[in-house]
């Protein structure tokens, strides 16, 4: 993929609280994250430019690693990008860092990697304040048995469409995934963490559902591990979206330098 003549490649690090998008990917009639940053360059640009995403986030999920590039003919520097388009975005969507990247990086293809994180609370009483952040649990998980379950999933290549939403025709339910580990980051709360070249739809999510159930008591590890043989579209139901996270994508070393800003780190996956 190549730009025209005289045209630069700037690949934004984006950050969003996904609860009033219906998704990152442009959608008719609805608010979502690609229409609203779209804007903003048309305000800052006066260009019309359809931006490119790293991975594509649902309804009600959130990012904070989120890669985006958009072809300019302008000369503005990274810099001058952060700074004007924050000032044209909502509250809820901020660009984090700005870098010229070459007219043949692609955000999507050129990714080695994208990680996200699940965030859940545990064995207290909702709270009215994280529920836009977190799966809220009321009875406390075993978090030993879940970190167990997810060390016996597989790391070579292997069919994950049961962990899957139904796929159009066509679509590979092939995946490799790198890790995926679960820990206790406090009393009260629990983080899975995946991290794969590409996931299929839902599998982030179903997958935690499962790893719930294990938390709970209702599966043994070894039994989360053999659903991998289940039928496609099986296993769930889904964890609900506003506790998940794209936190990384992953890049060859030099593809895209967001300079050593210690806010940035985690697009660098220094987490």
């Amino acid at each position: 993929m190549s730009s025209a003549a005289g045209t630069r490649r700037i690949a934004l690090l984006v950050e969003y609280d996904g609860t009033q998008f219906v998704g990152s990917q442009s959608q008719l009639g609805q608010r979502t994250v690609q229409d609203t940053l779209e804007a903003a360059v048309m305000q800052f640009t006066s260009e019309q430019q359809r931006l490119r995403f790293a991975g594509r986030t649902d309804s009600g999920v959130h990012a904070c690693g989120q890669v985006a590039t958009l072809e300019t003919s302008t000369g503005h520097e990274p810099a001058r990008w952060v700074a004007a388009l924050n000032r044209f975005l909502p509250a809820d969507v901020a660009v984090r860092a700005a870098c010229e990247v070459t007219t043949d990086f692609d955000p999507r293809r050129s990714a080695q990697s994208r990680r996200y994180t699940y965030a859940i609370e545990d064995g207290r009483p909702r709270s009215p304040l994280s529920q836009r952040q977190a799966w809220q649990i009321e009875v406390a998980l075993d978090v030993a048995a879940m970190s167990l379950a997810a060390s016996l999933l597989p790391t070579e290549q292997c069919d994950w469409s049961a962990f899957s939403g139904p796929l159009e025709s066509g679509r590979s339910p092939m995946r490799t995934l790198q890790a995926c580990t679960v820990r206790r980051l406090s009393p009260h709360r629990v983080q899975v963490s995946m991290e794969a070249e590409s996931f299929l739809p839902h599998q982030v999510r179903r997958t935690v559902g499962a790893l719930r159930d294990v938390g709970m008591g209702r599966l043994t590890p070894q039994a989360f591990a053999g659903l991998l043989d289940s039928p496609p579209a099986s296993v769930g139901p889904a964890a609900p979206p506003q506790g998940l996270t794209l936190v990384a994508v992953r890049y060859a070393r030099g593809m895209v330098d967001w300079h050593d800003d210690e806010d940035v780190s985690t697009a660098r996956g220094e987490l």
